[in-house]
């Protein structure tokens, strides 16, 4: 299908949130980067993680405790990547671009490429949201059905009982599979990939040797196959599940919506700023530990809004937004609790489960 457009408006709603949310930082002076408290965060995680593989594959501990660092491990990679990656790709994690390029490189040592995620996450996601089609984050078919436009195959009769299972795929189908689809193809569902420059193809190739040999081959020579593989399908699998369900539930949820071009202009009905109200919905954003977790994940509104805005302000910024869509009557979709989100989830790939 063709990239459809969204139309230009003049005098918009989006033109009065940028002044007020410019009115916020004036007034506070800060920066719209992160600060302080990101940047102690992200050392503590980023310190957590090789300590507890490098206890795991070196020290192997009893089945008990390496069960619990296989848990732990995987809770840090979603971690570092909500909150180490994901600012470091929109530019938001520093005022210094050399450092939001260092740590977007996080994803690269996790088995993943920057390049491509930047490609598939920060142009299309962020701005063709849950348009069937063309964002691929809400392509998982035919194992699920995410929205009404999708085809309907019988499996998604009890697509709302298995989806824990297939989501718990994610981390695993993407580091060792869609990464190379769409590197070899060029293309990120319609939408075909710029020429990759050169240092891209080698820091390609590099990071998934590399990743082979920290995840696969020394836990192999060190702990043995079996160990291994029962520790590597625990990680990566909660890995999937975790990195999966945060964007599930700031998306494919009760209200949030699936808009379509009209057929005959190729043009979207609503301005950018507007279909992403529309698309987009908050969960768990009283829960201090959650949003601390995901990286502001919980407050997806403000980040598609906003994204070069660093995640440790959207608890601020979100009264600000919240109040102007109240003084423009636009829609702003919360979940006040994380189980009313995941309830929302289910009832949605309910809905989708009858044809």
């Amino acid at each position: 299908m063709s990239i459809p457009k969204f139309p230009s408006v003049r005098l918009s709603f989006h033109s009065e949130l940028k002044k007020r949310i410019y009115d916020y930082f004036k007034k506070t002076g800060g920066k719209s980067t992160g600060n302080y408290k990101l940047y102690i965060k992200a050392l503590v995680l980023l310190i957590s993680f090789p300590a507890i593989y490098f206890h795991l594959v070196f020290f192997t501990p009893v089945w008990w405790l390496a069960f619990t660092e296989c848990v732990v491990l995987a809770g840090l990679t979603a971690a570092i990547g909500f909150n180490v990656m994901h600012d470091g790709m929109h530019g938001s994690f520093s005022r210094r671009k050399w450092v939001n390029n260092m740590a977007g490189l996080s994803i690269n040592f996790l088995g993943a490429n920057n390049y491509l995620w930047k490609t598939k996450h920060n142009i299309i996601h962020h701005t063709y949201t849950n348009i069937d089609g063309v964002d691929d984050d809400i392509e998982a078919r035919p194992v699920l059905r995410l929205c009404r436009t999708q085809k309907y195959y019988r499996i998604h009769r009890f697509q709302h009982w298995y989806f824990w299972a297939a989501y718990s795929l994610l981390y695993l189908w993407w580091v060792f599979f869609t990464d190379y689809k769409k590197y070899f193809t060029r293309r990120i569902g319609p939408t075909p990939i710029k020429k990759i420059p050169l240092i891209q193809h080698f820091s390609f190739w590099g990071f998934k040797v590399l990743h082979l040999g920290v995840f696969v081959a020394l836990p192999v020579i060190f702990a043995g196959a079996i160990p291994w593989l029962i520790g590597f399908l625990i990680y990566g699998l909660l890995s999937g599940f975790i990195l999966s369900i945060v964007f599930q539930l700031a998306h494919t949820v009760e209200h949030t919506e699936f808009p379509q071009a009209v057929a005959d202009t190729n043009m979207m009905e609503d301005e950018w700023v507007l279909h992403q109200l529309k698309t987009t919905a908050n969960f768990a954003t009283c829960n201090r530990f959650i949003t601390w977790w995901v990286g502001g994940l919980n407050f997806q509104i403000e980040h598609h809004l906003f994204p070069r805005i660093s995640h440790v302000h959207y608890p601020a910024i979100s009264r600000i937004i919240k109040q102007t869509c109240r003084d423009f009557g636009l829609p702003y979709h919360e979940f006040p609790k994380m189980r009313v989100a995941v309830a929302s989830h289910i009832s949605h790939l309910r809905n989708l489960s009858r044809r």
